[in-house]
């Protein structure tokens, strides 16, 4: 496996201002990321998961610079994309693709689906109309579906063959990085299966590197080397997948991982159960942001934010009580 990094994130913020004063000082704020750093492998799968409004949504965002962050560093390949002008921007963005949750909305119902895929070309000044027809026909083919499908509109497909022809439109310019936010979740499971299975064979043939997020652990756990766990804006846990997923240490992780379900009851690990609901991301808590639901926490829990640590190679954790084999 690579080891070289393709991406680095260091100390993202990424801050919403719902209210401001008259001076236009933001007066409420979300904190959507807040404090969030890893990196990614060249050719790898991290898997990003946690709970709804944990922030992870806006983490993949700022990665593609769809938003951007209030503070931080992102480092693509080497570069800071804080410090490159629009043009230098424009040219990087052909590197960087994402892969969007609903494939209905995200592709244009006016348009028919050999036009949406083209678009890429015709935006970046990229081969001739005849040339674009070849292309498009060979990425149909690619992702499992006929080029005569290309003369359709979206709304004559199936959700499956929607999502199949977001990915050909994110394959078209040969991306290093996919960011693929919640690509299957919208899918019956019959249909993920195929969809995860194509992602892994188009990442084997064309050296992709994935952020996959999500919220389903069962497919994370499928399809990623690494995974990053996010609770409120902050990422609690991260490290290699493998070693997550057999030792968690980060109560929250534990948590989420005892509520998969298992076919076989005597597989089933220690049961790990939350108590009230997650805090606002508006006002978080002080200290450790799981501190108020967390059955370990104690008073130094609910005063200092715990500092990221590596427990065991490769595998950080963010807090003071991890759980003990």
């Amino acid at each position: 496996m690579q080891t070289e990094k393709l991406l680095a994130v260091e100390n993202l913020v990424r801050h919403f201002a719902l209210r401001r004063s008259l001076l236009g000082r933001a007066k409420t704020v979300v904190r959507a990321v807040d404090g969030v750093s890893f990196s990614v492998r060249k050719g790898s799968t991290l898997g990003l998961v946690g709970e709804s409004g944990c922030g992870k949504t806006t983490l993949g965002r700022c990665i593609t610079c769809l938003d951007e962050p209030t503070s931080g560093k992102i480092i693509f390949d080497g570069q800071d994309l804080a410090a490159l002008d629009f043009s230098q921007m424009r040219k990087l963005r052909k590197e960087m693709q994402t892969i969007f949750q609903d494939p209905f909305s995200s592709l244009n119902p006016r348009r028919r689906v050999g036009d949406s895929i083209a678009e890429a070309y015709a935006i970046h000044g990229l081969h001739t109309r005849a040339e674009r027809k070849v292309k498009v026909s060979e990425l149909l083919i690619e992702v499992g579906l006929a080029p005569e499908w290309a003369a359709r509109y979206p709304h004559e497909l199936s959700g499956g063959q929607r999502q199949r022809v977001a990915i050909a439109r994110a394959l078209a310019l040969n991306p290093q990085l996919v960011v693929a936010d919640e690509a299957v979740s919208a899918l019956d499971v019959s249909i993920q299966a195929q969809i995860l299975n194509l992602m892994l064979k188009l990442q084997d043939q064309f050296g992709l590197t994935y952020v996959f997020v999500s919220h389903d652990l069962a497919i994370v756990r499928h399809i990623s080397d690494q995974l990053a766990v996010m609770y409120l804006g902050k990422i609690v846990e991260r490290g290699e997948a493998k070693l997550i997923f057999r030792r968690p240490l980060h109560p929250y992780t534990a948590a989420l991982l005892a509520a998969v379900p298992r076919i076989d009851p005597n597989t089933q690990g220690p049961a790990v159960r939350l108590k009230g609901d997650p805090p606002s991301s508006i006002g978080p808590p002080p200290g450790c942001p799981f501190n108020t639901r967390c059955y370990r926490a104690k008073d130094i829990c609910r005063q200092s934010m715990p500092p990221e640590r590596e427990a065991e190679p490769d595998h950080y954790i963010c807090c003071f009580f991890p759980i003990e084999y």
